[in-house]
């Protein structure tokens, strides 16, 4: 997503092991005469219902938030946290850090995620990843106490993973006192903003990440605009709108490179991340629609090989993924998704010693499939299951959507996730009611 119309809402689907990550209890607003489990029941200026349905009970994380729970069972794997600020003169969090003791009785999820075949495995058992997508969570100028909610909302469904972007370009500057940026771009010369509303903020997003015991997979830039992304690397060192530029040109190359240097060993050792992504959607073209002409999947194969591998000279501790929409390289192919022309091969790409899972995105009407739009997203899964097991390396859909007959399409959708194998998913997006 971003650069696309992904911003579907959710519904429940009514199969298997993934059912419950997918209802979204923070938008519950429609006034009842008593609250349903997960709804909001308190808070700082909550003006809604406060009486939860039987056997529930309302529940404060925090004095802007009440939510109504099991009062038995929910009580046994229910995070209840509290967020604090101490300082620390070293490491990666040489700012002001944010800490956090909680009394979850959920089992920790510490450790470095590996991979085994086609499964993620976690201090020797097999890891499941399953929830969100939320890039807004860290690009905000949210305090620590409203990223705790944010990841609450998340992790109360059911969510071990959520998807986050570890980017955000300015030029010449913040555009506002507070504005969230980790990368400044004047003339041809970016600086890694790492104070406290650049680098510093995601140290935040990290610590709140761990304080509710989830993981993080973080995209290194964005195909897309949205928050700068490759367009202002080839813009500010070449001056030009060629989009493809990105992946060949070795000054636009080295300053990426650079940026992830900064990025990724300022994390290296944190257990909370699971995975890097080189980018968000990367494909030939992006958002200024002009390309080299000379854009092909072997290209983009070379790119993902060399900055994969000097993520890994970095930091041997982290997963990487392409984080790419999964297309196939398959000229002949009777839909576009399949034949190649979007710069991406996903079975070459998954075979990439340096990366270590395969991801894919499914937005069939989007991408013009819009006369079963569910059949085609259904075979789309069946044919990245069957990739992922011919290469034994996890494949997860880590973005999906519709926007018409969720409910129906998403219970389709995941029974074939779950009867083909497939290792995870994370739907496109998580939201919340945040006090501001």
């Amino acid at each position: 997503m971003s650069g696309h119309s992904h911003l579907f809402s959710s519904e429940p689907p009514l199969c298997g092991a993934m059912k419950t990550f997918l209802t979204l209890l923070a938008f519950t607003s429609v006034a009842l005469a008593v609250v349903s489990e997960y709804g909001q029941c308190g808070g700082q200026n909550w003006a809604g219902e406060t009486t939860c349905a039987d056997g529930l009970a309302c529940t404060s994380y925090n004095e802007y938030y009440s939510q109504c729970i099991k009062s038995t069972s929910s009580a046994a794997t229910t995070s209840t946290t509290t967020i604090k600020a101490s300082s620390t003169t070293s490491g990666p969090f040489s700012t002001t850090k944010t800490t956090a003791s909680s009394s979850a009785t959920a089992v920790p999820l510490t450790g470095y995620v590996k991979t085994s075949g086609t499964k993620f495995t976690l201090d020797g058992k097999v890891f499941t990843p399953v929830g969100q997508n939320s890039y807004w969570v860290g690009l905000s100028s949210y305090n620590t106490t409203v990223m705790d909610l944010a990841f609450k909302d998340m992790t109360a469904v059911g969510a071990t993973v959520v998807r986050t972007w570890g980017f955000n370009e300015v030029v010449g500057g913040p555009a506002y006192d507070g504005q969230i940026y980790y990368q400044n771009w004047n003339g041809t010369t970016p600086a890694i903003n790492t104070g406290s509303d650049g680098l510093a903020s995601f140290d935040n997003v990290v610590a709140t990440a761990k304080a509710n015991n989830v993981k993080l997979i973080v995209a290194l830039t964005n195909n897309w605009s949205d928050y700068g992304g490759m367009d202002v690397y080839v813009k500010q060192i070449l001056g030009s709108d060629n989009h493809d530029l990105f992946y060949t040109d070795e000054k636009v190359i080295a300053a990426f490179k650079d940026y992830i240097k900064t990025f990724v060993t300022r994390y290296k050792d944190e257990t909370t991340i699971m995975a890097w992504e080189l980018g968000n959607e990367p494909r030939c073209r992006g958002s200024t629609g002009t390309s080299t002409g000379t854009c092909t999947p072997a290209i983009l194969t070379a790119w993902a090989k060399d900055i994969s591998a000097y993520i890994k000279s970095l930091d041997s501790n982290h997963l990487v993924a392409l984080g790419d929409e999964g297309f196939y390289n398959q000229p002949s192919a009777p839909t576009y998704p399949y034949q190649g022309g979007e710069g991406i091969d996903f079975d070459a790409n998954l075979n990439i010693s340096t990366l270590d899972f395969g991801t894919f995105h499914s937005y069939p009407i989007s991408w013009g499939q819009t006369s079963d739009p569910q059949g085609w997203g259904t075979q789309w899964i069946t044919d990245h299951a069957a990739s992922m097991k011919a290469a034994n390396k996890p494949v997860i859909i880590e973005e999906f959507g519709v926007d018409a007959n969720q409910t129906t399409v998403y219970t389709a959708w995941y029974a074939e996730i779950e009867s083909s194998g497939l290792t995870g998913d994370l739907i496109w997006q998580a939201g919340s009611y945040l006090p501001t």
